[in-house]
């Protein structure tokens, strides 16, 4: 009987410390609560109640032998402080097991919670083989949830960011129909595109959830989102799919993953992402002045240009009032060797050098087109040093198709090394002011196999794309303290981790003016609200002249005008170029955004991004705070209705049309509702009384 009542005491005692030992942890704004099988589900405190939590489910989970291994059962968590160099938090390390006959695993899940952070969770998972025999494991996933369609919402509709980079270049946000699937993979999606940002954000009317990973290099990692047809819900979590043994005893984890609420769009996701890993040691340095001042490129000529064009072209630069005069493809010989190309500059380097010299004698600077990473079939680097080249698994070359060129390895030391000595030609020996760095393989690169390199793992080209860039960047500055290194990546996403190594983004390519808006929103999130973020030459905008979606948003001016006259069809094109001619129309036009532009210079304003759900808010706004004053930038195809003025202080405001010099009258603060009528666009400033 004494026996039985000391069994019976101990199984009393097993279950009232498994049923106290917590299976969730809570923050401020958000708490992740764990079932007896470690399923989970996130809470939305931004909502303030349980009903913007989704249903439970596997949220993190190890594919073994093609079978995922999702149900785990609860062996105990422990609950502990944390003060590191993020800052104080606490700690929820919770513990599970699975076992069948021939599989025996642990998984424990360490969750993160920072005070400083208050919507973000980050998560650390390991799975330890308690088994005999060794495991094939396949692949992992993290932050698996499901989010039901909200039938208050428009449509019951979803928008989404989503990072990966494709050949059709789509736009990086995007309203989520019902059927929508997307992979976002991280790694090469095509052969010359790949990489990204690695967050995915999804939200609708009544809130949002991001995922992505902390992991302080790229990742080959996937993000896939997809919408029911039928119910109508998102899909979406953050994992990798490769092959590995796990013998018995031994441990593997996965990336640092992180999961995040919000209220309104991503923009405020994107951003604490970003100041979470600038607190994990990424850098962003102070921008300068020079990445702010307006640009003319000579791409309107095309890469068949002549010197009688560039040097034509020079004075109506500076009579419109443009401070940077740009180069583009077409004075190298090939991409690799970029030798001077004769036809354009028979006197080689000192020709190249008078170029510059006349434009700085005009009072421009100058910045020149480069494709780096890049090397084209035949050239005299391939023939002098073929092991630079990144190699396939079989052996093979990968191709950057675009370009009829070949990948470089990046994290190839020699590579790294011949790409500087580069940089100090154009600008030492040149005398450049900046560089545009151009091309839609820059965002990632394959794995390299190439024996000569010894690398570490494949991956490791991959992961040190950012260290390519960081070369390039720093050797730049080294030379020229205010040198301006703009990277263009042609249409794809931007890498997060190679943002720091430069110092003008631009909206790369866009095929709308939407794309230059919501570009630049991201690009604001990402790298700070004052980042000089470049709107592309105008003539990409919606008929080619969409100043307002540029400066409305606090981005820097560009054109790519030709004058006196359009370049000669180019026989290898079926159809002709746009004509880009600055005809005297379009030069009083030219002259009065310029004015708009150097007058207020917005990009230096504080961009306010949270304020407005580019998503559901309509008209779509746009805020920037420069000074005492608020600046708002409307935009719809034909709107007549009231606007409202969010962000302002409880005080009285002059609302003036500051392109047009319109008043609109006087509004009171915080957030007055205005009656405006406008097409396209409508700029407005509110100055305090």
């Amino acid at each position: 009987m004494k026996i039985f009542i000391n069994l019976l005491l101990v199984v009393s005692l097993s279950t009232f410390l498994s049923c106290t030992l917590e299976k969730k942890i809570s923050g401020k704004l958000i708490e992740i609560q764990f079932t007896d099988q470690l399923h989970s589900r996130i809470v939305n405190k931004y909502n303030n109640d349980q009903n913007s939590a989704h249903s439970f489910q596997a949220s993190e989970y190890v594919v073994i032998n093609s079978e995922e291994i999702k149900d785990f059962e609860f062996l105990s968590s422990e609950m502990s402080a944390i003060n590191d160099s993020i800052g104080h938090g606490k700690k929820l390390v919770i513990k599970g097991d699975f076992k069948d006959e021939s599989i025996h695993i642990q998984k424990i899940n360490q969750i993160s919670y920072y005070d400083d952070f208050p919507d973000m969770l980050f998560a650390s998972v390991t799975y330890k083989n308690l088994g005999n025999q060794p495991l094939a494991v396949s692949g992992w996933v993290n932050h698996s949830y499901a989010l039901p369609a909200d039938t208050l919402a428009e449509e019951a509709l979803f928008w989404g960011y989503l990072p990966a980079s494709y050949t059709t270049r789509p736009d990086w946000i995007q309203p989520l129909r019902k059927g929508f699937k997307q992979q976002n993979f991280m790694g090469m999606n095509y052969t010359d595109y790949g990489g990204g940002t690695p967050v995915i954000d999804i939200w609708s009317k009544t809130g949002g959830m991001a995922v992505g990973h902390v992991e302080m290099v790229p990742k080959l990692v996937s993000f896939p989102v997809s919408r029911d047809s039928l119910s109508g819900s998102v899909s979406f979590s953050v994992n990798q799919m490769n092959e590995k043994e796990i013998k018995p005893g031994e441990v593997f984890s996965t990336v640092k993953t992180f999961v995040s609420v919000h209220k309104g769009d991503y923009f405020h996701s994107l951003a604490e992402y970003s100041r979470f890993m600038q607190k994990q040691g990424i850098v962003f340095e102070p921008f300068g002045e020079t990445p702010y001042e307006p640009i003319w490129c000579a791409w309107g000529y095309g890469r068949n240009f002549t010197m009688e064009q560039i040097y034509g072209t020079i004075p109506m630069v500076k009579e419109i009032g443009y401070k940077w005069f740009v180069l583009d493809d077409g004075w190298q010989t090939a991409v690799g060797d970029w030798y001077l190309n004769k036809s354009k500059f028979p006197g080689g380097d000192k020709d190249m050098r008078k170029l510059v010299d006349t434009i700085h004698s005009q009072g421009l600077k100058a910045k020149l087109w480069w494709a780096p990473l890049a090397v084209d079939p035949g050239t005299d680097l391939i023939k002098n040093h073929p092991e630079y080249l990144l190699l396939n698994e079989d052996g093979s070359t990968q191709d950057i198709e675009w370009w009829d060129s070949y990948y470089l390895c990046p994290a190839y030391p020699p590579v790294q090394e011949y790409t500087k000595e580069l940089v100090k030609t154009i600008m030492q020996t040149w005398n450049y002011d900046g560089l545009k760095i151009d091309g839609q393989h820059l965002n990632g690169a394959p794995p390299c196999y190439n024996k000569a390199h010894n690398h570490t793992y494949p991956e490791e080209s991959f992961e040190k794309v950012p260290e390519f860039f960081k070369a390039i960047y720093e050797t730049a500055l080294s030379i020229k303290p205010e040198a301006v290194v703009e990277i263009c990546p042609c249409g794809a996403t931007y890498a997060f981790h190679t943002m720091p190594y430069m110092n003008q983004p631009v909206s790369s390519d866009p095929t709308s003016s939407w794309q230059i808006r919501l570009k630049g929103k991201t690009l604001k999130a990402l790298m700070g609200p004052t980042v000089p973020f470049y709107g592309d030459h105008v003539e990409l905008s919606d008929g080619s002249d969409d100043w307002a979606s540029t400066i409305g948003i606090g981005g820097v001016i560009g054109t790519k005008f030709n004058w006196p006259k359009d370049p000669p069809p180019d026989p290898k094109r079926n159809r002709r170029r746009r004509s880009n001619v600055l005809t005297p129309e379009k030069e009083i036009t030219w002259k009065k955004w310029f004015n708009v532009y150097t007058e207020h210079m917005l990009p230096k304003g504080t961009y306010l991004g949270s304020l407005y759900d580019i998503g559901f808010d309509k008209p779509e706004v746009h805020a920037i705070k420069k000074d005492e004053k608020m600046y708002y930038a409307f935009y719809a195809e034909k709107w007549s209705g009231n606007v409202e003025l969010r962000g302002l202080d409880e005080k009285t405001y002059s609302i003036i049309d500051y392109v047009n010099s319109i008043d609109y009258g006087v509004a009171k603060g915080p957030n007055p509702l205005l009656e405006v009528n406008f097409d396209k666009n409508l700029l407005l400033v509110a100055i305090p009384n």
